[in-house]
This record gives C-alpha cells, sequence and structure tokens, in this order.
C-alpha cells in the first residue's frame, strides 16, 4: 500500500493537493484525525483494491496526537507500508493577504480569540512535528492551482521510490530564498549581464545571455565546483533514503545569472541523475530535462 499525508499551512493549497490525488486513483480522506490513521490503514489494506490512500492531517488535530506520528509512521513502514509526507507551505505574509481577499476565517481562529495573524503564527508552531518528518516540501506562495497540481502530479504520484528526484530552482534574492529549498548557492559574484542596457530585457535562456556568460572563465569555474560539489554528495543523500532534493541557486533579479547556472547544471546533472526536473521561479516557467536532451 501506498500512503501519501499531506500536511501543512492553511491555506497553502492541502485540498487542492490532495484533490489532485484523488482524481490520480488515490482513496482521498481531507482532516484525518491523525489517532485513527493507524486504523485506517488496517482497514483498507484488508481490501485489495485499495492500494493508494492519500489524507489530509493538519493542525486541527487533538493537543498531542501530532506528537505521536513519528512512531506511528515507523510502525506503519516496519509493516511494508510506503509512506511518504507532504508538506505544503506559504510565506506568511501571502497567508494574510489570501485571507483577507476571500474572506474566510483561520480554522484556528473560530472558537478562539486569536487574530489571524496569531493563528498563522501557532499553526506553524503546531505542526513542527510533522513539518520536520516531511519527505518533500513544496513552497505555493507563488504557484498557481495548475502548477500546484502538476507538481503533485510529477513529484508525489509518479515518483519512483528508489531514485531521487532532483530539482533545479533558479531565483531572485530580491524577492526572497524559496521556502522549500534544500541547498542554496548564490551566483551574485559572477558578472551580471543586468547592466548592459541591451541584455537587461533577456533571460539566461536566451542566446545573447548564453553567449554573455560563457565568454567569461569565472562562469563556468563556478558551474564546473557547484557539479563537482553535486556529484560528490547526491549519492549520500540518495543513500540515507532522501527521496527529494530542490537545489536552488539566486541571483539578484532571478532572471540571467541564476536561470543560466540552473539550465547549465540540469544538463549536466541529467547524465548521472537521469530525468531532472527545473524550475524559473521568476520566470513562471518549470520542465523537465532528460538525460538524452
Amino acid at each position: 500500500m501506498q500512503l501519501v499525508i499531506i500536511s501543512g499551512r492553511s491555506g497553502s493549497g492541502k485540498s487542492i493537493a490532495l484533490q489532485a490525488l484523488e482524481d490520480l486513483g488515490y482513496y482521498a480522506i481531507d482532516n484525518l484525525p491523525a489517532m485513527l490513521l493507524d486504523s485506517l490503514v488496517d482497514e483498507l489494506r484488508d481490501q485489495s483494491e485499495r492500494t493508494h490512500l492519500a489524507v489530509s492531517i493538519d493542525a486541527r488535530n487533538l493537543p498531542g496526537a501530532l506528537a505521536k506520528l513519528p512512531k506511528l509512521l515507523e510502525e506503519l513502514r516496519q509493516r511494508s507500508i510506503e509512506c511518504q509526507i507532504v508538506y505544503l507551505t506559504t510565506d506568511a505574509r501571502i497567508l494574510l493577504e489570501r485571507y483577507s481577499a476571500t474572506r474566510r476565517r483561520h480554522p484556528l481562529t473560530r472558537n478562539s480569540s486569536l487574530t489571524l495573524e496569531e493563528a498563522i503564527d501557532k499553526e506553524e508552531q503546531t505542526l513542527h512535528e510533522i513539518r520536520d518528518l516531511a519527505d518533500l516540501t513544496i513552497d505555493t506562495s507563488r504557484l498557481s492551482v495548475h502548477d500546484l497540481r502538476r507538481r503533485i502530479t510529477d513529484q508525489v504520484a509518479h515518483q519512483r521510490r528508489d531514485q531521487l528526484t532532483l530539482t533545479f530552482e533558479s531565483f531572485g534574492y530580491k524577492r526572497g530564498v524559496p521556502l522549500d529549498a534544500d541547498i542554496v548557492f548564490d551566483v551574485r559574484c559572477l558578472p551580471n549581464p543586468y547592466w548592459d542596457p541591451s541584455l537587461r530585457s533577456s533571460n539566461g535562456r536566451d542566446a545573447d545571455i548564453i553567449a554573455f556568460l560563457s565568454s567569461y572563465p569565472l562562469v563556468d569555474d563556478m558551474a564546473n565546483d557547484i557539479q563537482a560539489w553535486l556529484e560528490r554528495w547526491l549519492p549520500a543523500y540518495q543513500n540515507s533514503q532522501r527521496s527529494y532534493m530542490t537545489v536552488a541557486i539566486g541571483c539578484t533579479g532571478g532572471q540571467h545569472r541564476s536561470v543560466y547556472m540552473v539550465e547549465q547544471l540540469a544538463q549536466r546533472l541529467s547524465r548521472q541523475m537521469g530525468e531532472t526536473q527545473l524550475r524559473h521561479r521568476e520566470l513562471g516557467l518549470q520542465y523537465t530535462v532528460n538525460a538524452s536532451q
């Protein structure tokens, strides 16, 4: 049986993620009390047709229930239940904007005197147990509904447990480091095409930016060093049962240097890792690179 637990901050897209899995044939249950998870697995395991289960577990659980989750999950894995935990997070400022726009109440403000901001903070503290257990963290701050559904389909439903899913993500520091980044490299020390007015509107995937950056030996040195570090250490992460790894590359605006570097590294590492996923946060692009490309 495959079990996927969806958790995270209210307003970050848990219902959308659960619906995406349900559409893919998972038996889906929203807001499951953590204490019932073991019984549910036992019940469905006896039904041979129920091989894929997705549940949403959030901060509405009874006090202390989430603290027991690590032991419960370990027991399930010992019984050969394949478990994944997906944690959805969103920048607190964006959550405030979302709740203000929809005028919905945060679950923790019901029957309490908490303000919306206090409820968002309390929820993050309440969920620390399950957040620390997460196999995959997805930052939905700038994801559309369709983007999130695609991420769930690609990284959860179609993910092989014996293979590390490697994602390279470019970003701009002026908008903050991605919340779901596992490893971050800063390439702001490299020559910046932005200061050439004729290159300013291009991005790191365009021929003129590629020509500009590839003309500097320093850029290739940086790419070689990052590649060598990843080739040295990614197998160790994979051997530690790590299923997902997001390598974020940042420059000032997230348009030129970081995009170029992500493209270069994805092409190089796909030869070793196989299929590699790319995201250019500030460009709003997401796609896959294969070793044959």
